[in-house]
């Protein structure tokens, strides 16, 4: 059905879902008297980072993502940042529904870096719809949602930091493999630290100081920790 079209009135933090979830508030329209009996859609959501500019700090942060300043002509690529399905239920001439996305604090995912990278303004998006269209006055006619509808979207910078901040307050987290999991704990365990922030601090301080043996020599977290005393 060509003469469907999509426009994001709004978008908010759920606050009462059990994780990060933003809320797009989706306005969808048919031809006027077109009975939809049921939408099923899908949409991608990326983030397009040439559409906004960034001031000195946050081009420092998104280093890792893009590179130097001096390659953003080339680099500020799109980034995937999510894409879940939603059932709409039949309407007639236009309808509103919320789109759930979940969000996470993962610093290994692109647009989590990205969101976190940036101080103020807001986060310029793009969200794309396929789907199935279930129509027709008496009976079904099925018909695709054609692949070149889309709509803009423009995320506010605060709804992410008062999402996150809602469900992580002041802090965040790291993903670590078993192994180096194992020998973190074995470390905090053996040093008796109160806590997960005391042994990271215990590790910084230690690295800081020079007394953290070079990347690949023997010794594990504990000798890189201890190698100074031993000199």
């Amino acid at each position: 059905m060509k003469e469907l079209g999509f426009r994001c009135t709004d978008v908010r933090a759920d606050r009462y879902a059990a994780g990060p979830t933003l809320a797009f508030r989706l306005r969808i329209t048919a031809p006027a008297g077109t009975r939809v009996h049921a939408l099923a859609l899908r949409c991608q959501l990326r983030i397009e980072p040439a559409r906004r500019g960034y001031d000195e700090a946050e081009g420092g942060r998104l280093t890792g993502l893009f590179g130097e300043r001096s390659r953003w002509g080339g680099t500020l690529n799109p980034i995937q940042f999510a894409e879940v399905p939603l059932m709409v239920p039949g309407f007639t001439g236009e309808t509103e529904v919320e789109l759930p996305v979940p969000c996470t604090y993962d610093l290994d995912i692109a647009a989590t870096r990205y969101f976190r990278a940036l101080e103020s303004g807001e986060a310029p998006l793009l969200m794309l719809f396929s789907g199935t269209v279930f129509s027709g006055p008496a009976g079904f006619h099925v018909t695709p949602v054609p692949w070149d509808l889309e709509a803009p979207v423009r995320l506010p910078v605060k709804v992410w930091r008062e999402m996150m901040e809602q469900h992580f307050p002041g802090c965040g987290w790291l993903r670590l493999p078993s192994d180096t999991m194992d020998e973190l704990l074995a470390f905090r365990t053996r040093r008796a630290l109160p806590s997960w922030e005391a042994t990271v601090r215990e590790l910084i301080e230690a690295a800081e100081s020079g007394t953290v043996r070079a990347s690949g020599d023997p010794g594990g977290i504990d000798g890189a920790a201890a190698g100074g005393e031993a000199r």
